[in-house]
């Protein structure tokens, strides 16, 4: 397997950044509205990042989309518990992970990630993996939008492979999944990590494909759904359906448990969190309303491409 070199990493590095500009730039376009404030922060025991945040905009409520880069001379042994081979190693870490929470319960939230992790011991080839990927959180789902979202994620997974798409579609349904609730986070879409079988120049092209593909899954639903009239009713299950975004990050999130155990900047990787949630004791929705219908049809895997 081809290693990774420091010109690898600083085309990696260059790439995030202006992905970056990018998604931040066509999000205040499309929100018409509000702006990103930028936050350049460092970390103690190495490394840092660009925090950019959008709150109170027309349509997105909070939004960040996050930039870091960080690295250290060992990983704390609660980070190697599972993964023994990374004991001893000084590591990196890079990526760009972002959410979105907008006003309206009609736009779905969402969130993406891509990453690099790189692990190196003097003597001995280094460990690498890219990962990331996509899922969308609805509150009121639209069937055309969640087919809009997973035929862009198929579409950017097949030259790659036949199997590609439906591999790391599966492994999101997995992944975002409450366990405690019995229920999936959202209508899912791509998760990967631990990539490198394939080489790094490959295994980083697909990376490239899954941050560029976000705004094309997205951004077509939040300018359809927008500017759609809603009640209090439908505020007030958005709301407490974020509830459920903050139980997922909290309880099984493994970025977020990375980044606080390697001492990580809280207010970033926390930015993840909706600005408004509630919880309310053993809520049922009404037998055939709007909100039943979500758990009845959409929280849950499904083939969304071939029914």
């Amino acid at each position: 397997m081809l290693q990774p070199q420091v010109t690898d990493i600083e085309s990696v590095k260059q790439f995030l950044l202006n992905l970056q500009d990018n998604i931040c730039q066509t999000l205040e376009m499309a929100d018409c509205k509000g702006s990103f404030i930028e936050d350049n922060w460092q970390r103690e025991l190495g490394g840092g990042g660009r925090t950019r945040v959008l709150t109170n905009g027309q349509v997105i409520e909070q939004g960040g989309v996050n930039f870091s880069h960080v690295y250290g001379g060992q990983l704390p042994a609660s980070a190697t518990a599972s993964r023994p081979e990374l004991a001893g190693r000084s590591f990196q870490a890079m990526g760009v992970s972002l959410v979105i929470h907008p006003k309206n319960p009609h736009v779905p939230t969402s969130h993406a990630n891509v990453r690099i992790f790189i692990a190196e011991k003097e003597g001995e080839d280094p460990i690498w993996w890219f990962g990331g990927g996509f899922d969308l959180t609805p509150f009121y789902p639209v069937h055309e939008d969640v087919l809009h979202w997973h035929q862009t994620a198929k579409d950017l997974c097949d030259p790659f492979g036949k199997d590609v798409y439906s591999k790391y579609k599966k492994w999101c349904d997995d992944y975002f999944y409450l366990k405690h609730r019995d229920e999936t986070r959202g209508v899912g879409g791509l998760f990967f990590d631990d990539l490198n079988e394939w080489g790094f120049e490959r295994s980083f092209e697909f990376m490239q494909a899954v941050g560029n593909g976000f705004l094309d899954a997205y951004v077509p639903i939040l300018e359809k759904r927008k500017d759609m009239s809603f009640s209090e009713h439908e505020r007030s299950f958005q709301l407490y359906r974020r509830g459920r975004y903050v139980e997922f990050n909290l309880v099984w999130d493994r970025g977020t448990l990375f980044g606080l155990q390697t001492g990580g900047r809280t207010e970033s990787i926390l930015m993840s969190m909706p600005p408004l949630a509630r919880w309310e004791y053993d809520f049922t929705p009404e037998p055939e309303s709007p909100e039943a219908i979500l758990y009845r049809d959409f929280l849950h895997p499904r083939d969304w491409l071939n029914e």
